[in-house]
């Protein structure tokens, strides 16, 4: 499979000649994402035309037609770029927005983290990393003892600690964060990798829709994610990366800290 930049740019294929189920899923994206969306898709199709077709026919994760969810965030308001490797394998972790366990509710218990927190070990090990770049957590000790004390004090403060994912999920929109996986699918059957290699047409369109002089910051976490590096306009982007949030390696990661660490993620927003 070969990408055709110049197709692209100038697709001829129309949009009625898509799978109607893709086509239903663009109604979750903000309008000023549609011709765009149609255009990403339309390489897809260049590149493998029997791609498109097999998956709507087919059993994928994100459900409720939530395939491009994170494009909800307008295409105005975007500044950076989160990539992620794909969706959760699991129907009711999967929102269509990367990293967002849609079965986390809150973020804290009595004892340092909510279990399903700890039990989602990306998003364990990205909120012990938010925890040392505010210096509420030392890097040398990031265990369940050291939570404790650090979750007390977040449960007791409502008005000024998140305490929901959803909540954590509205401050990196609101800082400008396109939340995107590098495969915009989990199939049991087919390996995430394939899957990435078949939606690099897509991301390409979206991240020339995205480049200029105010283009955003490209976050690449995981190999899956450095595969977006073989796209021409990747060059073209600021851009930071680092290992999969599912390494402990992620919560002492100084880039990581040094980007998130002022946004001060797990502040609550104050009301409006």
């Amino acid at each position: 499979m070969r990408y055709n930049p110049a197709f692209a740019r100038n697709p001829t294929m129309p949009s009625a000649t898509l799978p109607a189920p893709i086509l239903d899923a663009l109604r979750l994206a903000d309008p000023s994402w549609r011709a765009i969306l149609l255009r990403g898709l339309a390489a897809v199709v260049a590149a493998d035309p029997a791609y498109l077709p097999a998956l709507a026919v087919d059993d994928y994760l994100p459900t409720e037609q939530r395939l491009f969810a994170a494009f909800a965030l307008p295409l105005s308001e975007v500044k950076y770029v989160l990539v992620g490797e794909g969706p959760y394998p699991r129907a009711a972790s999967a929102t269509g927005v990367c990293f967002m366990d849609g079965a986390v509710g809150g973020l804290w218990s009595e004892s340092g983290l909510a279990k399903p927190v700890n039990r989602a070990t990306s998003l364990r090990n990205f909120m012990k990393m938010l925890l040392v770049a505010d210096g509420q957590l030392s890097l040398a000790d990031t265990s369940g003892a050291a939570l404790a004390p650090v979750a007390l004090r977040a449960r007791a403060d409502p008005a000024g600690t998140v305490q929901t994912l959803a909540g954590l999920q509205a401050n990196l929109t609101a800082r400008g964060f396109l939340l995107l996986n590098a495969a915009l699918v989990f199939r049991a059957h087919v390996a995430p990798a394939r899957d990435a290699k078949a939606w690099l047409p897509f991301l390409q369109v979206v991240l020339e829709a995205l480049a200029g002089p105010a283009a955003p910051t490209l976050v690449l976490w995981g190999k899956i994610a450095e595969q977006l590096k073989r796209l021409p306009v990747t060059a073209s982007l600021p851009q930071v990366q680092a290992e999969h949030p599912y390494n402990l390696s992620f919560i002492g990661n100084e880039a990581m800290r040094a980007l998130f660490g002022p946004m001060h993620l797990l502040r609550a927003a104050p009301a409006p």
